[in-house]
């Protein structure tokens, strides 16, 4: 794309997912803007002029009541766009909150239904948005002509995608004027025609009665039930507010607020409309008559000049109506490009539709592929629609019903689900976030239920479609419920990355912790609620020898399959390195050696010329952060990659640090070297690790430390307890970046279960040691083991005495397996082989082997340990 006027690229990636973080103009709206929005969104005069007729047809008389009882739902999903903006206030609505709710299939088929909902009303828009335009120039034959009206609507549709394209805040300048007149004209409207109800009524006239107002005079459920959606179709639009969020002054709240005071402004006015309408014109079914089929579609319009008269003022006045009504079809067709194109900009920004679509206009600061799509789709849909429907707008008005209806049940029933952990916290949040908008999903999903097997008779609407397998079908079912299931065969095809994603991410992670002597443990991995966050983080505990235990949790950068799979790999290579008993600086060495190693090997892969270049290793840049605690010693060594930095809870004071660690550069970056820490932890103390995700909803680094510390500082609570205490404290609310917490509570090894000698380098101290060792063991009712061991520890005791000499040291540990240990000054590690039949030494190391479940050796800054571990 190019700027209109100039050249260059008009559009760039968004820079972020998380809301108010996408690219797009920030603080261009206020309250006032916002309610205009809200309020024009609607159509107020349009809605009126397709729809009052129809919900005349329904229900009679009592179309007032029937109108305002329309109201009720939504003013209860209403509260639930409040609520959920309060939270979360991302452009995607319904589509982002049914995913953080219910999942990423689910959270597609919200923003499936804005998008079906909007492309259908489009049609509707456009056909109105034509005719008007013929009849304010007298060209009244070119109004009935179904190929001009739908000419004139797609030309309506390119002008209103083009206003919204260059810009949110000269869209609303347009949506403030184009609403005044319609307000002033809506008035103008309702005051004369009760003048003349009461003054010089027309044949048709009817007293305003109090049983306008009582429901129960309907003469049917299903007569109250199509008013009713009917009358829902009058009120959309006024999401919109909601749908500009990220543009508005103060996101979580301004939006919220719109949506309410735009409902009940949007009742007010159709209250007095609709019952100055009836009084006037009736609900005969001839004559101006609200009942009149051929008026059913546009009331207004034969009602203009009945109530103005022919008169110089009443031809002005009734041509100004007639502009009322297309201003309104116009200010509606530009309000639900807004939404529309946001939705799908807020889907493709977390993945759910191709990147294409979350580009953002470098000068405007709106979405560029997502506004000039959706408007090409809703003018391919408008043609598709004129071809076959008899009636373009009756049809596509019921059909937008359907999908108004499982919009707003979805996102009364995400409302509901999503604040499900607050709703006991007080009597507010259990109204506000539970009752209502509970009341309102289950309304609107009774609503999309009825409508759909009413509308599927053949003989409702104008429209019918013979379906293999099911025969004859109402169109607006065949249009309104097909469009919701297309999207239901799109879902697996759009879902599956991030479902692959998180599987893989899920398989790669620990399934449990396993328990430890050195310590207690807990762990929560949160996946990022869309698409594009679900990434690299992840955590582990790692047995070690000596009964030792190594920690570690670690964030790739990036997200999405290939940052999983390299999470995977990183884990991997940490454990296998764990096992070899390295310092956590070495270990880090080695895990950034790989990374690097790794890296060039691709990079080298991307200059064959014969070969596409490749991009780098995900794992560059990977921060870490590992830590290996010693229940003996109650030591804890720990280095990190990165700027990551673990928390201890003090187990008496309950005072939270942070110890100040040496930096380290993340992973494959280079730089200097790494180093370890060493911390000394009293019993009962918590470590707690974890990733920068687990901070993403603090106002910065220190502000999320602040609040981790305060958490942490009842730290005596059970480590589950702790965990869920933290993670609903930090992110209460949407998660865009995955967010890993390590949590372990450490123990001292009971001095019973360890025994520890220190012998000189004189031959004699193997018998010794025999003897103490036989003792310990049966002291420890482990006799059968005492052959065994003695043969271990004379063998090793008699290699360090001969090969090193120098001090010797001798433990034994009764965890879940029996553990000896052999110390000494040297730095060289024995290896095992197989000695050959002449060979007078070799055989010790290959004899301990085979008698214990497994050994191994690691360095320590006065020489080597040499342990082995026998299973009990």
């Amino acid at each position: 794309m190019r700027h209109f006027g100039g050249a260059g690229s008009a559009g760039r990636p968004a820079p972020g997912t998380g809301a108010g973080r996408k690219g797009l103009k920030s603080d261009a709206l206020g309250l006032l803007s916002s309610v205009v929005i809200g309020v024009a969104s609607t159509a107020p005069a349009y809605s009126l002029a397709a729809t009052l007729g129809l919900i005349v047809v329904a229900v009679g008389l009592q179309s007032p009541i029937v109108v305002m009882l329309s109201f009720l739902p939504m003013l209860l999903v209403a509260y639930a766009f409040r609520e959920l903006n309060a939270s979360d206030a991302d452009c995607g609505t319904t589509y982002t909150w049914a995913t953080r709710a219910f999942g990423p299939r689910t959270g597609w088929m919200g923003g499936w239904g804005i998008v079906v909902a909007d492309v259908i009303v489009m049609a509707s828009l456009a056909e109105i948005a034509g005719s008007y335009s013929f009849r304010l120039v007298g060209l009244d034959a070119l109004a009935d002509d179904r190929l001009w009206t739908t000419v004139a609507g797609v030309v309506w549709i390119a002008v209103m995608t083009t206003v919204c394209y260059v810009g949110i805040e000269f869209s609303a300048a347009v949506q403030r004027w184009l609403l005044c007149l319609e307000a002033g004209m809506l008035l103008v409207f309702a005051v004369a025609a009760l003048t003349r109800v009461y003054t010089d009524p027309p044949p048709t006239a009817i007293h305003v009665s109090a049983s306008w107002f009582n429901p129960f005079e309907v003469s049917s459920s299903r007569a109250l039930t199509s008013g009713v959606l009917a009358g829902v179709f009058i009120y959309w639009g006024w999401d919109t507010v909601v749908s500009i969020n990220e543009e508005t002054v103060d996101s979580t709240r301004i939006p919220g607020r719109a949506a309410i005071l735009s409902t009940v402004l949007l009742l007010v006015m159709y209250g007095l409309v609709t019952t100055a309408a009836q009084a006037f014109a009736g609900v005969g079914s001839s004559g101006v008559g609200l009942g009149d089929p051929g008026n059913s579609d546009d009331v207004l319009s034969g009602l203009g000049s009945a109530v103005f008269g022919g008169s110089d003022v009443g031809l002005v006045l009734t041509r100004l109506l007639i502009l009322m009504v297309l201003t309104s079809a116009l200010a509606s067709t530009q309000t639900t490009i807004l939404p529309l194109s946001r939705t799908v900009f807020s889907m493709a920004v977390h993945k759910a539709l191709p990147a294409r679509f979350a580009r953002v206009h470098r000068r405007f600061l709106t979405p560029t592929w997502s506004t000039v799509g959706m408007g090409a789709v809703s003018i391919g849909f408008l043609v598709l629609l004129s071809s076959f429907s008899g009636n373009v707008l009756a049809d596509s008005i019921d059909s937008v019903g359907l999908a108004i209806t499982f919009q707003y049940a979805l996102t009364g029933f995400a409302c509901l689900w999503y604040h499900r952990g607050v709703l006991t916290r007080s009597i507010r949040d259990l109204v506000f976030k539970g009752v209502l908008p509970g009341l309102g999903g289950l309304v609107m999903a009774c609503l999309f239920v009825y409508a759909t097997f009413v509308y599927a008779d053949p003989g409702y609407g104008a429209t019918s479609v013979n379906l293999p397998l099911v025969g004859p079908t109402g169109g607006v079912t065949a249009v309104g419920l097909g469009a919701l299931l297309l999207g239901l065969l799109l879902m697996p095809l759009v879902t599956r990355g991030h479902s692959v994603t998180l599987k893989l991410q899920r398989s790669l992670l620990p399934s449990h912790l396993p328990p430890h002597t050195a310590l207690d443990t807990a762990s929560r991995y949160l996946p990022a609620d869309s698409g594009s966050g679900v990434g690299g983080d992840w955590y582990d505990v790692i047995p070690l020898s000596g009964t030792r235990v190594g920690l570690v949790v670690g964030d790739v950068v990036g997200h999405g399959l290939r940052a999983a799979a390299t999470m995977g790999r990183l884990r991997t290579g940490v454990r296998v390195l764990a096992r070899l008993d390295l310092t956590p600086d070495e270990l880090l060495s080695r895990l950034g050696d790989l990374v690097e190693q790794t890296a060039y090997e691709q990079h080298e892969d991307g200059r064959d010329p014969g070969r596409p270049a490749r991009r780098s290793d995900e794992a560059e840049g990977v921060t870490c952060l590992y830590a290996v605690y010693d229940p003996v010693s109650g030591r804890c060594s720990l280095a990190r990659a990165g700027d990551s930095v673990p928390a201890v809870v003090e187990p008496d004071t309950g005072a939270v640090r942070f110890p100040r660690l040496p930096p380290g550069p993340p992973l494959g970056v280079g730089g200097p070297p790494y180093q370890s820490t060493e911390l000394e932890l009293a019993p009962g103390s918590v470590v707690v690790l974890f990733t920068g995700g687990l901070l993403q909803a603090a106002d910065g680094r220190d502000d999320g430390l602040a609040q981790l510390a305060g958490v942490l500082a009842d730290g005596g609570r059970p480590l589950d307890e702790l965990c869920d205490r933290t993670v609903s404290t930090l992110l209460p609310g949407p998660v865009d970046v995955d967010a890993t917490l390590l949590v372990a509570r450490t123990r001292l090894l009971d001095p019973s279960r360890f025994a520890q000698w220190e012998l000189p380098p004189d031959p004699t101290a193997v018998a010794t040691i025999r003897t103490a060792v036989r003792k310990q063991l049966g002291d420890w009712d482990l006799e059968e083991l005492a052959f065994a061991t003695e043969l271990i520890v004379s063998e090793l005791v008699t290699n360090a005495i001969r090969y090193v000499g120098g001090p010797i040291q001798v433990r034994l540990i009764r965890d879940r397996s029996l553990i000896c240990e052999v110390s000494d000054t040297g730095h060289t590690t024995p290896n095992l082989r197989h000695a050959a039949s002449d060979d007078e030494g070799g055989r010790g190391l290959f004899i301990i082997a085979q008698m214990t479940h497994s050994w191994g050796t690691r360095y320590t800054p006065t020489g080597k340990t040499i342990w082995t571990e026998q299973d009990l």
